[in-house]
């Protein structure tokens, strides 16, 4: 499939995104993780049979909108956008595809909505990122500080995309076509270069986080198939053992486990193509 750029406007703002509209295919709503945006999706789509996949940039990612001044990107407004999303599209149940954050966001859309999604995808998440009790008060202090602190910051401008291409491949074990994709995507030209065109909102600390207790709580409310896709070894903030308990919890899970980095649909595309299908086909 060949992904193709669309606009919706949800809540009179914008949301941008990759489509491939094939009529009569399953509808798939795509999510993709923090400081990604819709292009994360291009490699995977290219090996996935006819879909009726829709590859969204979230709020202050890619080409979508920026939450207003005074709005905060949190874990209930993001479930809220994306079922928005989904009632523009006319979409009344659908399957979700989720990458990291995204797989996060999915994960708990199908926790607080069950009744809408058919099947999830999760990869490189489940259930979302925890955060300790005892952290708790800490957490939002840093976060409050850094909020107070940022408006009237510069974003930093690159003569080419030479640097932020260079610094994707650095943070992620990202090939250079990768870093590419998601670099020209989440860039945007300005006098003397380019600069990101993500919201600086999302660099913030996060203010709270689900404990460990709430997480298992929401994935045992997870009521459709789920297909969970891991890569090896397991990232130091989403260790093992917690990342495969966390599929026990699922009512109808299955895992998958391919030896890769964080972005492994991106890199290794072929192989979680063919897990989706099978999943999707079943």
């Amino acid at each position: 499939m060949t992904l193709q750029p669309f606009e919706l406007t949800v809540a009179g703002s914008t949301v941008a995104g990759l489509r491939a509209a094939h009529p009569g295919g399953l509808r798939v709503l795509a999510l993709h993780g923090w400081l990604d945006n819709a292009a994360s999706f291009v490699p995977l789509a290219a090996q996935l049979p006819a879909l009726d996949l829709v590859a969204i940039d979230l709020p202050g990612h890619g080409h979508s909108a920026h939450l207003p001044p005074g709005a905060q990107y949190n874990t209930p407004g993001a479930l809220c956008h994306v079922l928005d999303v989904a009632d523009a599209l006319g979409w009344d149940r659908f399957c979700l595809l989720g990458h990291s954050m995204g797989a996060g966001i999915a994960s708990l859309v199908a926790a607080a909505a069950p009744e809408r999604i058919e099947r999830l995808v999760a990869i490189e998440a489940l259930g979302g990122l925890r955060g300790p009790e005892n952290e708790t008060a800490q957490r939002l202090r840093e976060h409050v500080r850094a909020a107070r602190a940022l408006p009237g910051r510069n974003l930093r401008v690159f003569p080419d995309l030479v640097a932020p291409i260079r610094a994707r491949m650095m943070a992620n074990q990202l090939s250079e076509p990768c870093a590419r994709l998601l670099v020209e995507r989440g860039v945007k030209p300005v006098a003397g270069g380019y600069s990101w065109c993500s919201d600086p909102r999302l660099m913030l600390p996060t203010a709270m986080r689900l404990s460990e207790a709430q997480i298992d709580d929401l994935l045992a409310a997870i009521e459709c198939p789920t297909q969970v896709i891991y890569a090896t070894p397991a990232q130091s903030y989403y260790p093992e053992p917690l990342r495969s308990q966390r599929i026990g919890l699922l009512r109808d899970g299955r895992l998958a486990v391919f030896p890769g980095t964080h972005h492994l649909h991106m890199e290794h595309p072929q192989q979680g193509a063919t897990v989706i299908s099978g999943f999707l086909a079943g």
